[in-house]
């Protein structure tokens, strides 16, 4: 494949998953209008985003495997058709039923396409330029979930709640074009067994990589979960610059994306041994200058650029345990990524509820040692003599 065609296969990926991305997040900036709506709580409006996240934790270990054996521009297609026809439900239906069935529904998909774009991307190159191929991908991710909240806000409020919905429906349905005209059939042409790919779990490496990912993840999006409250009563800060602050977070994720593809490929292992180190060196900032609203804008900056870069290590660790069984590796990525965040925000809203919320960093460092240890097991039980090559 030619480069200009792997270039434009890895941006309709990234585009695909940024549209995949923002049907997950977007509407949470809308959850009081779809409350309004359909005449619910806001609490019932929140299961749009919380039996999202559910089914995708739960399908992720296994869709990526059940379709793992079908030509990947097929899937590719199936799954955007799924998107768009669940969008244009979720737009149209007056019924709060419906529109849950209609999120849960492409949930279950989110996985096989996510996963999909991971293994593809890293396939279109050369070994040793997979981690700047994948972390391409995750700027789609990442701009999915930074842009979507806002652009989806914006576009309701000029127009309304339907339309901005829609926009979803718009995305994918650009994606699903782009991808039938312009991405060539890719068959997979040596197919593992159902069973030689689940047999990853077998190997001690897998797991001791499954564990750090939902710790590193913990550790970030454990205290990422309880951020504005944190910016609202320790910094002092307004609504309007809190959401300035969210939106340096998420640049400074892109930011991240881009300078973690450049470091896995130098040296994998020392990327991902400093990172809980120089994690929980912005957490000690953190922990101390929380009250200085100028400090906390720069803490927030080389927060979110570390996230960006934790991300990708996430992705990495779990691919490179069962570089034989790629679509499943990245479905196990997704499961722990979320099943991370899970743990985290549990483990750091009971540090709110008994401590307060300014010290909401311990519950990341709590993480940020179980995944150092992990990490470093890893490498001294599986691979002892590359550790710091």
């Amino acid at each position: 494949m030619k480069a200009e065609r792997k270039n434009l296969l890895v941006l309709i990926l990234a585009v695909g998953v940024f549209g995949i991305l923002n049907t997950e997040m977007g509407v949470i900036g809308v959850l009081p209008l779809i409350a309004d709506k359909f005449n619910v709580s806001i609490s019932s409006a929140g299961l749009v985003v919380s039996l999202f996240a559910l089914a995708v934790a739960l399908s992720g270990p296994t869709m990526p495997l059940l379709f793992s054996r079908m030509n990947r521009k097929t899937t590719m297609l199936l799954v955007l058709g799924v998107f768009i026809l669940s969008n244009i439900v979720s737009a149209l239906t007056t019924n709060f039923t419906v529109l849950l069935i209609a999120r849960v529904i492409p949930a279950l998909f989110h996985p096989i396409y996510v996963s999909l774009a991971f293994t593809v991307a890293a396939a279109s190159v050369r070994k040793e330029e997979v981690p700047k191929a994948v972390s391409k991908i995750f700027i789609g991710v990442s701009a999915g979930m930074v842009l979507g909240v806002p652009v989806t806000s914006i576009a309701a409020a000029a127009t309304s709640l339907s339309l901005a919905m829609l926009f979803f429906a718009i995305v994918h349905i650009v994606v699903f074009i782009t991808t039938l005209l312009f991405v060539p059939s890719m068959p997979v042409r040596e197919p593992l067994s159902y069973g030689a790919q689940v047999s990853v779990l077998k190997k001690t490496m897998t797991w001791l990589s499954i564990t750090a990912v939902i710790l590193m993840n913990g550790a970030v999006f454990g205290v990422y979960s309880y951020l504005s409250e944190y910016l609202e009563t320790i910094t002092k800060m307004t609504w309007n610059t809190i959401s300035f602050m969210l939106l340096l977070y998420g640049t400074a994720n892109m930011i991240g994306n881009i300078l973690a593809g450049k470091l896995l490929t130098k040296n994998a292992f020392k990327t991902a041994a400093i990172f809980p180190f120089a994690l929980g060196a912005v957490y000690i900032i953190w922990y101390w200058a929380g009250h200085f609203s100028v400090l906390m804008a720069i803490i927030v900056l080389l927060w979110g650029i570390l996230a960006g870069i934790g991300a990708n290590i996430n992705q990495y660790w779990i691919t490179s345990a069962a570089p034989e069984a790629s679509e499943f590796a990245n479905g196990l990525f997704l499961t722990s990524a979320n099943l991370g965040t899970t743990f985290g925000s549990t483990i750091c809203g009971l540090i709110i509820s008994g401590w307060g919320i300014q010290y909401i960093v311990f519950g990341g460092f709590l993480f940020l040692i179980g995944s150092a240890a992990s990490i470093f097991l890893r490498n001294s039980l599986c691979n002892p003599a590359k550790q710091f090559s």
